[in-house]
């Protein structure tokens, strides 16, 4: 998609059909989502925003010498974890990009992993702290951390946190138009700059939002598109 932007008129046009049908909740690291063929250089203009959660990620290991009683430990110990959570404001997830809740419907899917000792297992899920009324990743840090030592665990199975604070954002793509918006301020004003001679114009408007983390709790939310200074004919 290419558009031209002149100082006497501007136009955007975005694409409704690429708007996800289910609103999906997404990580955020500080790595670009993967395109196989899109360039890796990241766009100056985007909008950011707070993001929707902070996320822990935290692992339920157990080590008694009997299989089924080590299972049994770590799947109560989650169940101990799902009816916590809501008393410590916390909710529980599973998933790598896109994430889902893990209720008690649904946490026996979850599957048990070997653990680096003999005769152990692992489970790993996300403890999501919602980033809302002013709570900052740090408050939301320490709420997550106060979650884990309020979970009873059940014979020997141990509950701890397993890797770096993350976020996560719900349904990126329902802020397409107001990145849309953002990207062609940006556009006119450079179009104003330039003289009555030249004009901008934008391409790549047609490629999926992508996301970025952007601070201690603000996510970078953009369309990877290329501006490119035209003459006037």
């Amino acid at each position: 998609m290419k558009l031209l932007f002149t100082m006497m008129s501007i136009a955007l046009v975005t694409t409704p059909g690429l708007a996800m049908a289910q609103a999906d909740e997404v990580i955020v690291t500080a790595q670009r989502r993967s395109a196989d063929d899109y360039n890796s250089a990241q766009p100056a203009v985007g909008l950011k925003r707070t993001a929707d959660f902070a996320v822990q990620e935290v692992t339920i290991t157990g080590d008694t010498r009997d299989p089924k009683g080590r299972s049994n430990e770590i799947y109560a110990t989650l169940a101990n974890a799902i009816a916590q959570a809501p008393k410590s404001g916390v909710q529980l997830a599973y998933g790598t990009q896109t994430i889902q809740p893990i209720t008690l419907r649904n946490y026996r899917d979850l599957t048990l992993a070997r653990d680096s000792r003999p005769d152990s297992q692992k489970l790993t899920l996300l403890i999501k702290a919602p980033l809302q009324n002013g709570r900052d990743a740090q408050a939301a840090e320490a709420a997550i951390t106060a979650f884990v030592k309020a979970v009873r665990l059940e014979g020997r199975a141990l509950m701890e946190t397993s890797d770096d604070l993350t976020f996560s954002i719900v349904d990126p793509d329902q802020y397409r138009p107001a990145i849309a918006d953002v990207i062609a301020a940006d556009a006119k004003a450079m179009a104003a700059k330039l003289g009555p001679d030249y004009g901008v114009e934008i391409e790549g408007l047609n490629r999926p939002d992508e996301w970025n983390r952007a601070g201690l709790s603000e996510v970078l939310l953009f369309i990877p598109y290329k501006l490119v200074i035209v003459p006037k004919r």
